[in-house]
Parts: structure tokens; sequence; C-alpha cells
């Protein structure tokens, strides 16, 4: 098909003709989170209740008819209160809707107009009932540039896309632009790529346009492996069409005429709904020979990562799609230069893809606006850990982390959920190679420059607030383990290093620590730092630096004291045998695996604390409750 400007406003002016034909649309979130809670089944309940009223029940819009509309969309961004439904054009926002729900919506709300209140959000702070999303904070609070249409369209409906103004950016960069003047354009808009550094896009495209090579490649790194992290699944679940819309002008910019979408297996539905946009994609003729009424040939396939954290790595991706094992090579030469079997390369993530677009649509000036000078546009975050509101969210760079862990994500919470007014003590910002913000950050620009001055980064976005009953030597064993489980091995300071590092951390833990051990684990993770070969090696050892520098007293009364501030290190608890509750009835030197307790039959035990092991067995057995473990031992049991 020759699919022209004209063609693509064409296909945007049947659609919404046919949309507005509709009395109401539904929308049923069909992302990961709302999918796990039974979306799904709320959507086809809702199908089934339309029909039983004897409304018309509309799955896909092939005419112009009357009826209800019942559509999917992707990740609306506020998970926890999900299932979530969207009915227009009142602009009702329904919150954990349950399958039992869906028979009460249709006869209330679809055919009465009337609202069910139960199913409203109510703002914790305020109890506002808010009958829209855009009365939310979550949401209002946002800036949703990319995220826009994630949670709106039906991501598996190309003609949704089109409709709200997708592929004409691409259109236009390969019908009236030259690759030059892509290249210049996404240079002149500051944008910095999202996966992790923050590089210069257009600077990392004009390499790979200048190379003289007849094959050049396109990849979507969306290999996303940080704990926590769900922001290119997001994307890839709710707008496919934007990542795939961003590769070809991409490969119009270097001149490439193939490309892979790299996405891990463990994102089943976006590997779906990828796989799906770029067979409509093919058809429509948006893909392939002659793309877009061009001159022009693209062709893009799915790879499905096996799940190793190091193939976030550039070199180490380009490694696992030519069938090797994943595993980092040195730069230079620098992928634009030399990389997917020895061509030319550009990789950018997903959202740096899927800001390409919306930059050409909307100009350079209007892009500029948004964020810091040096770091202009939004970024895209998974906020999760001790917080009201978790999701995914979309703000301006230079944001601070007052606004996201408060106006946004609703403050703080106990450790049981319940909302702590004065409780935030850390987030720990770009996943296992970021670092730690303490209060004194609270009001940091959260943007590429200010991070790095801190010893942070923004990484790909992962954000995780703790609150005041954290134990921060714990987290930085947490994220230690990660890294050292997900090493290569291919360099020995990463693969030892790491491993040396996690045991160091154990002894702190457990008791073993001195202010020695801290001094040998600030030296070895500075030499991790420096000698790696790949960037996550280099920056595994962030999360254990930051917390050093900013926690250290922590680390101190770990060592010095034996004791856990916090109350989580299981092997710094201690037993005490209260012996006005002990009866002498022996159970509990019985029960112990190594000998700990003595004592006489009779008369009050003592539990010899250097062979203690905190088991608890002695706990579970006593049944006087003579034997009391501290917050530490209750906690890990808990």
């Amino acid at each position: 098909m020759n699919l022209t400007i004209m063609e693509l406003n064409k296909i945007k002016e049947t659609f919404h003709s046919r949309k507005d034909a509709v009395t109401h649309r539904v929308i049923v979130c069909a992302g990961t989170g709302c999918l796990v809670n039974g979306s799904l089944k709320v959507y086809q309940e809702l199908l089934r209740c339309v029909e039983e009223a004897g409304l018309n029940a509309i799955v896909e819009l092939k005419q112009e008819e009357e009826g209800i509309y019942v559509s999917k969309s992707g990740c609306q961004g506020f998970c926890q209160i999900g299932p979530l439904v969207t009915i227009l054009p009142e602009n009702i926002f329904y919150t954990k809707v349950k399958v039992k729900d869906a028979g009460e919506i249709v006869e209330k709300t679809l055919k009465k107009g009337e609202l069910i209140h139960r199913l409203l959000y109510i703002e914790p702070g305020t109890k506002k009932v808010c009958q829209t999303s855009e009365e939310i904070p979550f949401y209002r609070k946002q800036r949703r540039f990319v995220l826009k249409n994630c949670g709106v369209i039906d991501p598996e409906n190309i003609n949704e896309y089109i409709a709200e103004g997708g592929y004409i950016s691409a259109t236009h960069a390969c019908s009236d632009m030259t690759s030059e003047e892509i290249c210049d354009m996404i240079v002149d808009s500051g944008l910095r790529g999202r996966g992790g550094g923050g590089f210069l896009t257009g600077k990392k495209w004009h390499v790979a346009r200048l190379e003289e090579n007849s094959k050049k490649y396109v990849i979507c790194n969306g290999d996303e492996g940080d704990p926590g992290a769900f922001m290119d699944m997001g994307i890839m679940e709710g707008n496919p069409h934007s990542v795939i819309e961003g590769m070809i002008i991409t490969a119009r910019a270097i001149g490439a005429d193939e490309g892979y979408v790299y996405v891990r297996a463990e994102y089943p539905l976006a590997v779906k709904r990828v796989r799906k946009a770029i067979d409509d994609a093919n058809k429509l003729g948006v893909l392939g020979k002659g793309l877009l009424g061009s001159k022009y040939t693209f062709n893009l396939q799915v790879m499905e990562g096996a799940g190793a954290f190091v193939c976030g790595e550039e070199t180490a991706l380009m490694a696992s799609i030519e069938g090797k094992r994943g595993m980092p090579s040195p730069k230079p030469p620098f992928p634009s230069q030399s990389g997917l079997w020895g061509k030319p390369t550009v990789i950018n993530n997903v959202e740096t893809l899927s800001t390409v677009p919306l930059i050409l649509s909307h100009g350079i000036d209007y892009f500029r606006k948004i964020g810091m000078m040096y770091s202009p546009g939004t970024k895209t975050f998974a906020v999760t850990g001790h917080v009201v509101n978790t999701g995914l969210i979309e703000m301006p760079l230079g944001s601070t982390l007052r606004q996201i862990v408060y106006d946004v994500a609703g403050g703080i919470t106990s450790d049981n959920g319940s909302p702590m007014s004065d409780g935030f003590k850390a987030a720990q910002i770009g996943g296992p190679s970021g670092g730690c913000l303490t209060k004194d950050h609270l009001d940091l620009p959260i943007d590429f420059d200010s991070l790095k001055k801190e010893g942070a980064m923004v990484g790909s976005g992962g954000l995780v607030v703790m609150n005041r009953h954290t134990c921060m030597v714990s987290v930085a064993r947490f994220f230690m383990q990660f890294t050292q489980s997900e090493s290569c091995g291919k360099c020995v300071l990463c693969r030892e290093g790491t491993k040396q590092m996690l045991a160091l951390l154990d002894d702190i833990m457990e008791g073993r620590g001195t202010e020695e051990t801290l001094d040998l684990l600030e030296e070895l993770a500075r030499t991790v730092q420096k000698g790696s070969l790949c960037g996550l090696g280099k920056t595994a050892p962030n999360p254990v630096l930051s917390t050093l520098r900013h926690f250290r007293e922590e680390y101190t009364a770990h060592v010095t004291h034996k004791y856990c501030p916090a109350g989580k290190c299981k092997g710094l608890a201690k037993f005490r045998i209260d012996k006005d509750l002990c009866k002498g009835c022996m159970l509990c030197v019985k029960k112990c695996p190594v000998e700990a307790i003595s004592g006489e039959k009779g008369k009050p035990h003592t539990i010899d604390q250097k062979l203690c092991r905190k088991c608890g067995a002695c706990i579970e057995s006593c049944k006087k409750q003579a034997i009391k473990g501290d917050k530490a031992w209750t906690t890990v049991m808990l």
C-alpha cells in the first residue's frame, strides 16, 4: 500500500468518525499490573453485560454505528488501585473494579448516567471524591508526554495510533527531510538517552550516519532488568507503534534498512503487542520496502532476550542477537562505528525512541520548554517502595525528589502501609547502577547532571523509596547481591570484586565486621568501579558507595556497637530469657540446634550469644513466652 500523508489522514478521519458515532467508550486497563488483578475477566464480563442489557456491544470500529465501544488499553500508571475502567465521554474513572461490578456499571452508569461512588477514587488526605483521573493528584501533578496515549488508545489497533497523529512524523522524515537534517534536529532538541548515561542522542546518530557502509542497523533496547523497573514495559505494552515510529525515523537518519526490538522474555505481553504492531505495520505499508510512500526500506523484527541483566549493556546485547553469550566488549570501537555483525549500529532505549516522533511533530522549541536547559523533556519513573501511590509516572526533568515522593506518590508509608508524616529516609534511583538520595536531596533537581554530582544517576528511571525503618546496609547488600549474581564473569574485578564486596556486607550485617571492614569495602568498591570492563561493572559499587557516604553512622553502628539502628539485621539480633518468666522446663534446651541454651531443670536458663544462631526455635517452643527476640529477629520472621 502506498501510504502517503493523504492516506494517513484518511485513516485518521475514518477512525474518528466511527469513534464519534458510539454513545460510550469503556476503556479497561490491560497492562500487566491490572491483568494480574483480573482486568481481562472484567473486560469480558462488561461485554457480556452490555449484550445482556440489549445494548450494541462494539469490540472493533469497522463502521459508523451507535453502541458501547468496549476496548482495552495499556498500563494507565496507577497500578495499585487497578483494575481501572474509564468511561467516555464523561471521563468517569473507576478503580479496583471487580467482575461483580460489571453489571452495575452497565445498568447504572451506561444506561442511567449514575455514578457508582464506591468505585471512585478518594484522596487519602482530603477525602475528596474524584470523578475523573484529572482530579487525582497522582495524574494531575504529572506531565504525561511520552505516556500521554498509554492507557488511552488500544495498543493493538494501528488505526487508532494513526488517528492520534501516528506515523506522520516518520512520513515527513522519509519524504521531506535529509538524514543530516533529522540528526541536526535531534541534536538541537537536546534529547539525551533515557536508558542510563544520558548521552546526546543526535550525536550518536551523526556518528553512524557518517560511516560509509551499505549495511546499518537500528536496535531498540527493551531489556529492562533493574529491580522494580517497568517503564519500558509500560510503553511497549501501551503504545508499541510509538517505538516503531521512532525506529523508522532513526533508520532514515543513519541510513539503516534493518532493525531489532530486543525485549526480555519475562515481558510476554510486551513481546506479543510489539510483534502484532510490527505485523500490522508491514501489512499497511508502514514498514518494509517503499515504506510510507518513500523510496526507503526498513525491516523490523523482535528478538527475545533470556533475562540476563548484563544484556542491557549495548555490546552484550548485540552479542546476544548474534547468537553469542551476552558479554560486553571493550570500546572503542563504539557500536555507531562497528556494532551488530561489525556494521554501524544505533542502539536507543524504548523511551528515547518513543520521544523522537514527538519532537518532530511538536517541534524543538516545544520540547526544550519542558525540563531543564541541559536536560530537556520528561522522564518516566517506576515509583515503588514505602509510598502511598506506587506506579508508572512521567515528570519534567528537573522536578525535585520532593515533588515526586510527596506530590505524586502521596508521601511515605510505614512497613504495614499506613501513612507516615515524617518518615522519608532515602530513595534509590537508577536501580543497581544508581545511588541513594537522602533528606538533604529532597529539593535536588532530578536531571542527568545534578544526580551525577551526587554520585547517583537517572538511569532507566527506577525509583525505590524507603522509610526511616529501613536498614541502609541491607539495601546496599540487596543491590550488591543482584549485581553479583548477574555479573557475566568476563572481567576479574567485577566477577570477584562484587563477590568479595557481598561477603564483606554479610560480615557487617552478621556482626563479624570491624572498622577495617568498612575501609576495605570502600577501597574494593572504588577498585571495581575503576577497573571493570563495562558500564554495569563500573556502576555496580554505586549503592554501596552512596550509602557509605550518606549513612556512614549506620555502618559504624553495625561494626562498632554490633547494633542495627533500624532493627532489621537478624545477625545482630540478641535473644534473652526473662528470669521471672522462665520455669526451667528444658523445652528450649532440647529445641536449640546448636546447644546455645544451658541451665538446670526448674531454674532459669541462659543463652550463649556467641553460639546463638537466631533461628527462633527456642521462642517457638517456649510456652511461657519467656524468651524475647529483639526487633530485628521479629521483623525478619514476619
